[in-house]
């Protein structure tokens, strides 16, 4: 039985040889990390699944591809996000309106009140962070909820290291700011 124990030590190999097994654990390491990037970006439960199935069915196709078997992750990703920017361009060339991010159900705590509290703060956050550019939104998504490092997410979106680095630093400065209009 194939096991994941870092990163590092995915099953790529064996996938690419067509071991179902591999597969199942690439599935099961991506699948929901894939999902919450793709809904946030599409803000769409459907598209998002689908999206996350076209993924992984254009990574069993052209796995082949792949030189580096360490980036299957990052790799990954960049696939999604293509289908993320096919489905816009194809749905109406321009961002999609903005919806509230639902936030996946967290572990309850000993303090209920505690809990609601939290589940507040993030959803704020979220509306502050929807508000950002798309560009923006994503690489702060990629960076600090996937922590994918910036040549990773050049990779992913198609772009140069320094264009990373500069939407890193401003989808900062215009979240700081959304955080300090909101406070007031």
């Amino acid at each position: 039985m194939l096991v994941v124990a870092e990163r590092e030590q995915l099953p790529v190999p064996q996938a690419r040889a067509g071991e179902p097994q591999a597969w199942d654990i690439l599935f099961r390491r991506y699948q929901l990390p894939l999902y919450v990037y793709v809904f946030e970006l599409v803000h769409d439960e459907q598209a998002s699944l689908d999206i996350v199935q076209e993924t992984f069915i254009n990574a069993v196709r052209h796995l082949g591809g792949l030189r580096d078997d360490e980036k299957f992750g990052s790799w990954l990703f960049g696939i999604a996000h293509q289908k993320c920017i096919q489905r816009w361009r194809n749905r109406r060339g321009e961002e999609t309106a903005l919806e509230e991010f639902s936030a996946l159900p967290a572990e309850v705590e000993d303090d209920p009140a505690e809990w609601l509290i939290r589940q507040e703060q993030e959803a704020e956050f979220m509306q502050l962070l929807n508000q950002l550019p798309l560009p923006q939104r994503s690489v702060l998504l990629l960076h600090f909820v996937e922590d994918y490092s910036l040549e990773e997410i050049a990779s992913i979106t198609g772009t140069r290291v320094g264009t990373v680095k500069s939407r890193l630093h401003y989808a900062k400065k215009a979240l700081n700011k959304l955080i300090e209009e909101n406070a007031s």
